[in-house]
């Protein structure tokens, strides 16, 4: 259940629903599977798993939910093969070449046929919602699939006001004066990889792995004019990470010291051991992510909402 992956969203009001609350909201969204002529389907299913019903787990003031989207496979050449194949017996039986009209029914005919015979992918998206914080923290690697989290429980809530982060100062001008000066704030260490971008219209770029990037051929790519868009980083030997230009968070790791604390619990069914790593996972986050926030000078005084919870406007 540990995050792999953080995409942050800052909600600029107080989040005020009870976990019961925002169980009976998701409701009306929980997933179902794809019909037989649907190309997708998508919703909320249980956190802990198929064997439980609650859409909702909370630990403290963190509520995790979990989205499930379901794809139909058809890929266009098996459609086009398809096509071509009957597109080709129907010209021999009447002797004439098929009209664009006649080959778009028959590609609509030829779709209507296979859907029902196509394999399907699924997959889930983990969520928390930190209402003490503010913040909604998806474990997803791709913006577009936590855009897609956020949206449904938009829908399902009927008003969530919720964007990705803003700092004072870029973090692309920061990691570049870090990779510059070879040092970073006191509780966090450059690792060995990140990828710098040239600023002009052709955006070249060079990815460093496995490598000081102290070193002379990594400093002049910065000499050159290029800026950092990536970079391995650890905080305090806790947890380990690729940070994004866009304050994406990748390839996140849940350091030793971290994991030794949660194996000490003992737990005597998977749901508490979901409830330890959970509880966990949240505590360490909700440490990380206001430092992380403060190395690019903070979150923008403007966008601050009233009360303790900064937000977006």
């Amino acid at each position: 259940m540990w995050f792999k992956n953080l995409t942050l969203f800052r909600l600029s009001e107080p989040f005020s629903l009870s976990p019961d609350d925002l169980h009976q909201r998701l409701e009306e969204g929980r997933f179902r599977p794809c019909g037989s002529m649907e190309l997708a389907s998508y919703g909320w299913v249980a956190p802990l798993g198929r064997d439980h019903d609650a859409l909702v787990y909370s630990a403290g003031n963190c509520f995790m939910v979990c989205f499930r989207k379901e794809e139909k496979l058809l890929p266009a050449s098996v459609v086009n093969d398809v096509v071509a194949q009957r597109a080709e017996e129907a010209e021999e039986r009447q002797g004439v070449p098929l009209g664009r009209r006649e080959r778009a029914q028959l590609r609509d005919d030829v779709v209507t046929e296979l859907m029902p015979k196509a394999f399907t992918q699924s997959r889930k998206t983990y969520a928390y919602i930190d209402a003490k914080s503010g913040w909604i923290v998806v474990d997803s690697a791709g913006v577009k699939k936590a855009e897609d989290l956020v949206s449904h429980l938009r829908r399902c809530l009927g008003s969530l006001p919720a964007l990705p982060p803003a700092t004072r100062e870029r973090p692309s001008a920061v990691m570049t004066q870090w990779l510059a000066s070879a040092s970073v704030a006191a509780d966090f260490a450059l690792e060995d990889e990140c990828e710098l971008r040239s600023t002009d219209a052709e955006g070249s770029s060079v990815r460093c792995k496995r490598q000081d990037l102290t070193a002379p051929e990594v400093q002049n790519h910065l000499q050159a004019g290029k800026v950092v868009v990536r970079m391995a980083l650890n905080w305090s030997d806790r947890i380990g990470f690729l940070l994004g230009d866009d304050l994406s968070v990748k390839r996140l790791k849940f350091l030793d010291v971290v994991q030794e604390r949660a194996a000490e619990v003992d737990a005597a069914d998977e749901a508490q051991r979901f409830d330890v790593d959970f509880s966990i996972l949240s505590l360490e986050l909700s440490a990380f992510i206001p430092r992380l926030m403060a190395l690019f000078g903070g979150e923008i005084e403007s966008q601050k909402s009233g009360g303790s919870v900064v937000g977006l406007q």
